[in-house]
């Protein structure tokens, strides 16, 4: 049993909820603490429950050829993952590690199908999400065709700097960890042609770099650039 829900974000699975869909979510749904490195499961695992976010910062990622890994996402707080395999019956087709400290709403996957089938409109709330991921998906392939190296790496430091923007007086603290292999795989790319790229954005004045973090100190120029 859950002990209860935290204000969800706008848009959320949870904030898209009625009260009585909640209650019911509640009451199937297991209040579960994973630290900073841990992996909610594999890819390839065969389906075992819905992960709902409601703390910390996870990492999605999938193997692409030669067994290279390839970073997907950042999910946060609100994010519902592995429902899809809950629905096609298929192996997990990613990875979920915890990038901090996560806490989440885990629902065994009998248990999630069941409160779908005795709420029918929650079907339409997922059916939306999974859709507004496809349209972003979309737009990554466009994205690839449209950018160089540079111009990827704009784009996720710009998501990044909102997702996770801390204003530290200079510019904008992506309050993220995040290594040049993971920025470059997120971006498509090697972390060769990645480092090349942070290094003509930091000659520019736009960003500042650390070890492992990144300060964006003129997002205004980084976006026209990113267009």
């Amino acid at each position: 049993m859950s002990t209860g829900t935290r204000e969800a974000p706008p848009e959320s699975f949870l904030a898209q909820l009625t009260p009585d869909e909640l209650e019911a979510f509640n009451e199937v749904a297991i209040r579960r603490r994973f630290p900073a490195g841990c992996t909610l499961f594999h890819e390839g695992d065969e389906s075992g429950s819905v992960y709902v976010l409601t703390q910390g910062r996870a990492k999605i990622s999938c193997r692409g050829e030669g067994g290279k890994r390839a970073v997907l996402g950042f999910p946060g707080p609100g994010d519902m993952l592995g429902e899809v395999s809950v629905f096609d019956g298929h192996p997990r087709s990613a990875s979920l590690a915890a990038v901090d400290e996560i806490e989440a709403l885990v629902v065994p996957s009998r248990a999630f199908r069941r409160f779908v089938d005795l709420h029918p409109r929650v079907a339409l709330v997922i059916i939306e999400m999974l859709v507004t991921r496809l349209r972003a998906a979309d737009r990554l392939r466009v994205e690839f065709a449209m950018h160089d190296v540079t111009g990827r790496v704009a784009r996720r430091l710009l998501e990044l700097a909102v997702e996770f923007g801390e204003p530290d007086g200079s510019g904008v603290r992506i309050g993220l960890k995040l290594s040049q292999d993971e920025l470059a795989s997120w971006a498509g790319s090697s972390r060769e042609a990645v480092s090349k790229s942070l290094h003509v954005l930091r000659d520019l004045g736009w960003i500042r770099t650390e070890r492992q973090r990144l300060t964006v100190l003129d997002m205004d120029a980084l976006r026209e650039f990113a267009r």
